[in-house]
């Protein structure tokens, strides 16, 4: 990794690399509970841009630059009323497309309004999720994702949010490691205490998996496979999506419907969130072991800090680098919880913000555990390059592709190939039912068709 690759996987600002190749694709940017009818405006950070967004009169909502185009006071501060969001500094007022519709300070015979436009971009409200299209193509914006988990009503997903202070790229890597499961999570985990059929009974057996890496249509696949009998491989299947998306190996390959984004706010925090299927299936780190109880370190939800109204005030768990995300020192001597820190995803988000805001990628040695790291990597460097170079972005034309990307566990006869295996296992999966149908006709569109 050299000072120039890293720098162009990194920054996600308008100009970069990065930035450019991800505002080709759709955004999840907030829930769609987070915006009211007339509420309140909330300040939005996206690819380090600071935006406004709210949900006018007839539920619609609005996305924008924060900064009214009159004199650039912040509309973050604007009265949210009858279908549009008014600047409270002289009263212009702007839809949810940017336009200006009204100027109360101009007198009628000087009025402009209609040569003045706010930066605006598409947004859609789809499943609970507010979608946000920051690229181009603003007119004719491409069709939305056809990720699974994302395509669940609201009655069939649980959906978390998590804002993590580093950036996106080493936030998202640790969902496409499976070798540091046997340690940072499930170190403390005494094998003979896993019962047979338990879901971390391979993984407490044998901590040092072994790799086969693809790119793929949607990004990048990785299967770890671990010897649990003579004949037989324990497959451990996950995915890498472009631009910042992934699929984690949490639960049985034919029901484990789930993603993740890690968003990048700006270049050194990220919002990840989280789907995943109710009826998915058993969680690996909460089902009791021979004791009857859970793994330790498994707690099911972290503190987090109230919402405040700043840039970076949602979803800010109350565990960081001033406390050392709470570690127990006492839990980890004992081995109680091998990392001393009392949730699965708290110890990725220690780990990962202990790196640095941005890690110095020049310091790295990556061994044969991290071939899915440099797979990915490659991958989207060269996949953002080769958009700056005149080629189109994977999968923005092609939503279907994320369709076809699955992640889980299974046991297989060492005799059949591993992409073979994960073919024949999605050929058994449950699906979402919009799959069949057309998910894209259920959005709905946050701004007027021009």
């Amino acid at each position: 990794m050299t000072p120039k690759n890293s720098e162009d996987l990194t920054r996600v600002g308008a100009g970069t690399v990065m930035g450019n190749f991800m505002r080709q694709y759709w955004i999840p940017a907030a829930r769609s509970s987070e915006l009211q009818v007339d509420g309140t405006p909330m300040r939005l950070l996206l690819l380090g841009e600071k935006l406004v967004a709210f949900r006018d009169s007839s539920g619609r909502v609005g996305v924008m630059d924060h900064l009214c185009p009159h004199r650039n006071a912040s509309l973050v501060l604007g009265r949210n009323e009858e279908d549009g969001i008014r600047c409270i500094y002289h009263g212009w007022k702007f839809d949810v497309s940017g336009q200006c519709v009204d100027m109360p300070s101009v007198a009628p015979h000087q009025c402009f309004k209609d040569k003045v436009k706010a930066t605006a971009y598409r947004a859609v409200d789809r499943n609970g999720i507010i979608w946000v299209y920051m690229g181009p193509r603003q007119d004719d914006p491409p069709p939305l994702p056809k990720i699974e988990a994302t395509l669940l009503d609201d009655d069939e997903v649980d959906i978390q949010f998590m804002m993590r202070s580093c950036n996106w790229l080493q936030a998202l890597e640790g969902d496409i490691d499976t070798s540091h499961f046997g340690f940072l999570h499930v170190g403390h985990l005494d094998p003979d205490e896993v019962p047979e059929g338990h879901p971390l009974e391979h993984t407490a057996g044998e901590r040092a998996p072994e790799y086969h890496v693809r790119d793929s249509d949607w990004g990048t696949t990785y299967g770890a496979f671990r010897t649990v009998k003579p004949d037989t491989y324990y497959w451990r299947f996950a995915n890498y999506m472009f631009p910042f998306g992934t699929h984690t190996p949490q639960g049985e390959f034919p029901d484990n419907i789930q993603a993740r984004a890690w968003v990048p706010l700006d270049d050194t925090h990220t919002m990840a969130i989280f789907w995943r299927r109710r009826a998915g299936g058993p969680r690996s780190t909460l089902e009791p072991l021979k004791n009857g109880k859970p793994l330790g370190g498994a707690r099911a939800q972290p503190d987090f800090h109230p919402t405040d109204t700043g840039w970076l005030g949602r979803y800010r768990v109350v565990a960081d680098e001033s406390n050392d995300w709470l570690i127990d020192r006492e839990a980890q001597r004992t081995n109680r919880i091998y990392s001393g820190i009392d949730h699965i995803g708290l110890q990725d988000q220690a780990v990962t913000e202990s790196m640095g805001p941005i890690t110095d990628h020049t310091r790295e040695h990556l061994g044969p555990g991290d071939l899915m790291i440099a797979r990915t990597r490659r991958r989207a460097l060269q996949a953002a390059r080769d958009f700056a170079a005149g080629m189109p972005a994977p999968g923005v034309e092609q939503p279907e592709v994320l369709a076809q990307a699955r992640s889980g566990y299974f046991e297989m006869p060492r005799s059949v190939e591993w992409q073979q295996a994960y073919a024949d296992k999605m050929r058994t999966a449950v699906r979402v039912r919009e799959l069949r149908d057309a998910p894209q006709a259920e959005a709905v569109e946050a701004v007027p068709a021009k």
